[in-house]
């Protein structure tokens, strides 16, 4: 046991290396929806309702759920309080590192607790019952992901799906576990399985504040009620994580009933159900989405390192190798035990198996920018759980093969567990990092525009003329908001006290001959 946490501590120290190291400079440049976020979150942090304030959605930029805004404000205004200037990129994702690490570390307590509550015992030629092992092995692939890593350095509101679910998840799952024990006496006090229930529903509840695809995820936990249903405790907790969730998502659910247009936002613009011929695009998303693991992954360099598979080629053959592994010991015990749901050994695979198909829906129903890393960002803890399962399976095999080389192959794992943590380092930090294609996709050259406006003195009028195309927000377009956030004039007030002007290109006729132009 103490050799668990110990290598525990070290998956999550890793983990906060690769989410906080050098924060400040990679990914460079500011991406402008991240920028958008940090300036509604100075309004809000500086202004009071109803123009201003802490909301739980913001419409501009098609629209975006508040809780991560709202929290990045509260960061910023704490740095504010300490003296320290909180128009910096790293300030707008700091807050993304740590949800990524919170996600690492729940990762290893929900493998954990799923090989505990569903029994995993599976024979394949020999015995897998190593539930902490796994969890362990899960935890350390995700925290080394470039897949995780990445939008765990990024201001985007995604990154905390995954980690809401995944807690959930978890707090969910220690509430019914003792329904498998019907036979063992209730000891007093048995109804505290009701706080965990509350406080997975309160968690859950935060998830929908997270990201849209977030949305799909209740149909994840219809999956436990033909394994769990003649049990009274299970319905129970169900009851109150129901209404844990519901209390929790009701600002937000009775924002959407009043603005219902803000719902869907551009989702119905991207489905593909808007096309000439869905069938077939829905049969090349999927194809496209199926093979992002192992062969042609996100294009885009904000979410990838161009066209890279998602996974890391060693870690994508043993998630290969995980898929038949569960989906044999899902057919094998269905078949011994005649009924699937009389089996808790089936509720790991299923659970697996469904979260990946329910997380790829929003993935394969839209028509933008597929194989999208970001969109299928909820597919990554059952990716990663079932890379374990795979990397389990090869080490267990191995040991009896050579059964006398245990040594041996304990330093030949530790040997690829470490090239795989280099090979993410220099994959994030040097070969993605700096490469100029990088800071291209975060528009550096709009955070070097800033710093040029920011070294002339505030007595000096400075004009930005906005000539890129982008969604409209407050009369001037989308790119504009790198611009604004660095230079701290989301307020016409700092606009008037810095002496900086925002002007489309029909209002260039009102600039001195002498003034300082800038060109977004």
């Amino acid at each position: 046991m103490k050799k668990t946490w110990v290598w525990l501590i070290l998956i999550i120290a890793i983990a906060s290396f690769f989410r906080l190291y050098n924060l400040s400079s990679t990914p460079p440049g500011l991406y402008p929806d991240e920028a958008m976020n940090g300036n509604n979150a100075l309004e809000a942090l500086h202004t009071s309702p109803p123009a201003g304030g802490y909301k739980v959605f913001y419409p501009e930029n098609n629209g975006r759920e508040g809780l991560f805004i709202n929290i990045q404000a509260a960061f910023l205004g704490s740095l504010e309080n300490s003296g320290i200037s909180p128009t910096q990129p790293w300030a707008l994702r700091f807050p993304s590192a740590i949800f990524g690490i919170l996600t690492v570390l729940g990762l290893f307590f929900l493998t954990k607790e799923l090989f505990r509550v569903s029994s995993a015992s599976w024979r394949i030629g020999f015995r897998i019952s190593r539930g902490e092992v796994t969890a362990l092995l899960s935890s350390f692939f995700l925290a080394v992901s470039f897949w995780h890593i990445n939008f765990s350095r990024v201001g985007f509101r995604a990154i905390m799906a995954p980690a809401f679910l995944i807690w959930a998840l978890y707090f969910f799952l220690k509430s019914i576990s003792p329904a498998r024990q019907q036979a063992r006496p209730k000891p007093a006090g048995w109804r505290l399985f009701i706080i965990p229930a509350v406080l997975s529903g309160i968690i859950f509840g935060l998830g929908l504040y997270s990201y849209i695809a977030y949305r799909a995820m209740p149909l994840l936990f219809l999956v436990f009620i033909p394994f769990f249903w003649r049990s009274k405790q299970f319905w129970q907790a169900a009851a109150a994580f129901t209404i844990g969730a519901v209390i929790t998502a009701a600002p937000l659910g009775l924002y959407f009933l009043n603005n219902p247009a803000d719902f869907l936002g551009r989702t119905s613009q991207i489905s593909v159900f808007s096309s000439a011929s869905p069938l077939k695009d829905l049969v090349i998303n999927t194809s496209k989405t199926a093979a992002m693991f192992n062969f042609a992954g996100d294009g885009n360099w904000r979410h990838n390192l161009a066209g890279a598979p998602q996974l890391y080629w060693p870690v994508g053959i043993l998630f290969l190798i995980g898929i038949p592994i569960s989906l044999y010991t899902l057919f094998r015990h269905s078949r011994e035990s005649g009924n699937p749901v009389h089996n808790s050994s089936l509720l790991l695979p299923i659970i697996l198996f469904s979260w990946l198909f329910i997380s790829a829906l929003p993935v394969v129903i839209s028509n933008e920018g597929l194989p999208h890393a970001l969109r299928a960002i909820l597919m990554i803890p059952p990716v990663f759980i079932l890379s374990a399962l795979g990397g389990i399976y090869v080490y267990e095999h191995l040991k009896t093969i050579l059964p006398r080389q245990r040594r041996f192959l304990f330093a030949l794992a530790i040997i690829f567990l470490a090239t795989i943590t280099i090979n993410t380092y220099d994959t994030y930090f040097l070969k993605w990092g700096q490469n100029p294609e990088t800071a291209g996709a975060f528009n550096q050259n709009y955070v070097d525009l800033a710093a040029q406006i920011n070294s002339l003195p505030s007595a000096i009028p400075k004009y930005v003329i906005v000539d890129s195309g982008g969604v409209d927000v407050r009369g001037l377009p989308m790119p504009a908001q790198t611009v604004i956030f660095l230079t701290d004039t989301w307020s016409p007030e700092n606009r008037q006290t810095k002496n900086i002007f925002y002007l489309l290109p029909p209002q260039t006729d009102s600039i001195p001959p002498t003034a300082p132009v800038f060109h977004i």
